[in-house]
């Protein structure tokens, strides 16, 4: 009986959108100086690196987005340098995309990570333009094409875009892409895996805190546009939710390592990892992929409904706050208060604070809420002249005749004349 033969497989760990540089909710860090949101963000960077070294990993792939500002701070700079060159001293290559937050203001200058490709930095692959890369792992070649994000003054010159509207520029956009994905896709062998790694946004994904973008603001790929049977895995970047968009390619967002903010509080952060078999024949080869979550801060809203009724409101929020138990500590906390405007001064501030103060950071929000006053005519009251509420209100009340309605309005008036004039 023959020995079986063991496939061979390449694990490559995928993740995308790290942001180093939000600060919202966070406090100064006595002990480093820094923003206590940096430290959430390289926390949850350093647990990623861990990975990929204690389970010898053969690539790590980064697609778009190493920072929040187009001009991050050396601080920034030096932290994100820090674990690149961690896992490529260890023999790891790291290949990195850029993205949208990743180009500078002025075209023609340096992005922030063109640093490892000027100073030629061992094991580290930056990419800017779309290009086809071979690169050598422990478990042999694999070929990335990559589709940074591009500017549309990259793409389209002012001649072609003239006269056109936001939609049929990115409808053309969308074409060239699409032409630069199936042409880089002929330039690859088949022999080797193939990964198409992409910084955009694919029609039909779910957006995180993105929330902002609407079709005709940005370019949009469809799926089919990227899911091309060339690659054996297609990961995405630019959306902040992690998601599977196709199995077969399959076609991934890793979605954001940290939360950013409330829009992300229910989401799931962390990073796949993807691992590639042999080729079997003529067949597509086997692939497996799998999301590792990274536990991050954690984002927590508390919404409280005071009644007009209520004789110790501050004792109904802090009940609601009790009820939350351990998730209040070290989590962003949003304290939302509908109450109706008579019990306002009834609150004990200091007591609500103090019952929050186990939090990492929190916010306190009103909606106060006030009886709309009656309407003479359609009009709330306070919306109108004096004299206009009396002349709205005689005409509302029956039994008064037109002759005493008039006669009133005119005593009303020289009473309003004489109170404005105090005589």
């Amino acid at each position: 009986m023959g020995r079986k033969t063991q496939v061979k497989k390449m694990k490559i760990l995928h993740f995308a959108d790290l942001h180093l540089g939000v600060e919202n909710y966070g406090r100064l860090d006595p002990d480093t100086g820094l923003s206590s949101r940096l430290g959430d963000f390289l926390k949850a960077f350093d647990y990623l690196v861990d990975y990929a070294l204690e389970n010898k990993v053969d690539l790590v792939l980064f697609c778009g987005d190493a920072y929040r500002s187009r001009e991050p701070t050396q601080t920034q700079q030096r932290e994100f340098a820090k674990r690149i060159n961690r896992l490529a001293t260890n023999g790891i290559p790291v290949f990195i995309l850029i993205g949208n937050h990743d180009l500078p203001n002025a075209v023609g200058r340096a992005t922030s990570t063109e640093i490892f490709d000027t100073l030629a930095v061992k094991n580290v692959y930056v990419s800017n333009r779309p290009e086809v890369y071979t690169i050598p792992t422990n478990s042999g070649k694999v070929q990335i094409v990559s589709l940074p994000w591009l500017r549309r003054s990259a793409l389209l010159t002012r001649e072609e875009t003239k006269n056109l509207t936001f939609e049929q520029i990115n409808e053309k956009m969308q074409q060239i892409l699409t032409d630069v994905i199936a042409a880089k896709a002929e330039e690859l062998d088949p022999e080797l895996p193939a990964i198409l790694a992409a910084h955009v946004w694919v029609a039909g994904s779910k957006v995180g805190s993105e929330r902002s973008m609407v079709i005709g603001q940005e370019h949009v790929l469809m799926l089919s546009n990227v899911a091309h049977p060339a690659f054996d895995y297609i990961a995405l970047g630019h959306i902040h939710r992690h998601q599977v968009l196709n199995e077969n390619p399959p076609v991934v967002y890793a979605g954001s390592l940290e939360r950013l903010d409330f829009g992300e509080a229910d989401d799931e952060k962390g990073f796949y990892l993807v691992e590639i078999g042999d080729k079997k024949g003529a067949g597509k080869r086997a692939v497996s992929f799998d999301f590792h979550t990274v536990v991050g801060r954690r984002f927590l809203t508390i919404g409280v409904d005071i009644e007009p009724a209520d004789i110790d409101p501050t004792a109904t929020v802090l009940k609601s706050i009790a009820e939350k138990g351990d998730e209040v500590k070290d989590a962003v906390v949003r304290l939302s208060i509908s109450l109706p405007a008579e019990v306002e001064g009834q609150f004990r501030d200091s007591d609500i604070r103090s019952a929050l103060g186990e939090a990492h950071y929190f916010t306190i929000a009103r909606d106060i809420r006030r009886e709309a006053r009656v309407r003479l005519g359609g009009v709330a009251a306070e919306e109108i002249s004096p004299l206009d509420a009396l002349k709205s209100y005689l005409e509302s009340k029956k039994g008064i005749s037109p002759e005493r309605a008039r006669l009133l309005l005119e005593y009303g008036e020289r009473l309003i004349q004489e109170q404005k004039t105090g005589s």
